[in-house]
C-alpha cells in the first residue's frame, strides 16, 4: 500500500525552528519529485516548497525563502522540510504529496497525499 506519513509538526514559539519529515512505504521515493503544501484555516492550500526526483531543482514560495530548506534522503526514503525563524503566519496543516520526477504547481497534480502534520506558531 503506498503511503506517505508526516510528522515533526507541533507548537513552537515566534522565531523557533521545527523539522517536517515525509516517509515514504510501500514504494521507493527515488524518481518521485515532493511537495510540501500547507492549508491554514479559511485559506487556499498553497505549495509551499518542492524537490525533484533528483534534488537538482527545489522550488519555495516567496514568503518562506532564506527560512525554510527543503531536502531529500532516499536511503531513509523521506523528505525533510526544515523549518527556521517561524511566524505565526506559517501556522497551518502541513502536507507532502509526491509525483514521479517533476515538481508541479498543483496539489491535485500529484498522485500520492499524506494526511498532514499541523504546525502551531504561538507565544
Amino acid at each position: 500500500q503506498v503511503q506517505l506519513v508526516e510528522s515533526g509538526g507541533g507548537l513552537v514559539q515566534p522565531g523557533g525552528s521545527l523539522r517536517l519529515s515525509c516517509a515514504a512505504s510501500g514504494f521507493n521515493l527515488d524518481g518521485y519529485a515532493i511537495g510540501w503544501f500547507r492549508q491554514a484555516p479559511g485559506k487556499e492550500r498553497e505549495r509551499v516548497s518542492c524537490i525533484s526526483s533528483d534534488g537538482d531543482y527545489v522550488y519555495y514560495t516567496d514568503s518562506v525563502k532564506g527560512r525554510f530548506t527543503i531536502s531529500r534522503d532516499n536511503a531513509k526514503n523521506t523528505v525533510y522540510l526544515q523549518m527556521n525563524s517561524l511566524k505565526p503566519e506559517d501556522a497551518a496543516v502541513y502536507s507532502c504529496a509526491a509525483r514521479r520526477n517533476y515538481c508541479r504547481r498543483q496539489y491535485r497534480d500529484y498522485d500520492s497525499w499524506g494526511q498532514g502534520t499541523p504546525v502551531t506558531v504561538s507565544s
